[in-house]
């Protein structure tokens, strides 16, 4: 595993490289030495931020934590990915029991791992429909805006494709469109 540690509005002090290693140092018996971690630190105000990007062969996975203190702000990203990390091998592992890749014992496991999954499953709570009237990227935003929502769905009228436009947590807007 590469670990790249980088401050942002900070100067990455040894100590707090030497800390971010050894914490990141936790989650190497996950990855192979092709993992590529990129750690940035930075200061806002009074919030530590420590983002978290690692590239596993394709797969990515990323952690941002803020607190009033760098080091818990590391703890508490290294907490958030050994959690993804688990979750992404239960879902390997169910994929791989799918395929039929799995013994009698594996069964009753699998059968009890698959329920209490079931538990902790995210699940739709609310649809909602409403039409598309074909606007400008500009009208999209003050309509956001006026709903206070931090994203809206609309039909961009120069494009005639379905586009989203978010609020970036700069303060900037963010457009996503289609291929």
């Amino acid at each position: 595993m590469k670990i790249n540690v980088r401050g942002k509005n900070i100067d990455a002090t040894p100590s707090l490289v030497d800390y971010a290693h050894k914490k990141l140092g936790k989650l190497d018996k996950h990855f192979d030495e092709n993992a590529d971690v990129q750690v940035v630190m930075s200061v806002i105000r009074e919030e530590h931020i420590v983002e978290v990007t690692v590239n596993l062969n394709g797969m990515i996975l990323r952690g941002e934590e803020s607190t009033g203190d760098m080091y818990a702000s590391i703890d508490q990203v290294v907490d958030k990915l050994e959690r993804q990390v688990k979750k992404y091998k239960t879902r390997m592992h169910k994929q791989m029991r799918q395929k039929g890749v799995r013994n009698m014992n594996e069964k009753h496991a699998a059968i009890e791992a698959e329920e209490a999954e079931e538990e902790d499953k995210p699940r739709v709570v609310r649809t909602k429909r409403f039409p598309l009237k074909p606007m400008t990227v500009e009208e999209a935003i003050l309509q956001m805006d006026l709903l206070g929502h931090n994203f809206f769905v609309f039909a961009n009228a120069e494009t005639e494709a379905i586009n989203v436009i978010y609020r970036r947590k700069d303060g900037n807007y963010g457009l996503i469109e289609p291929e």
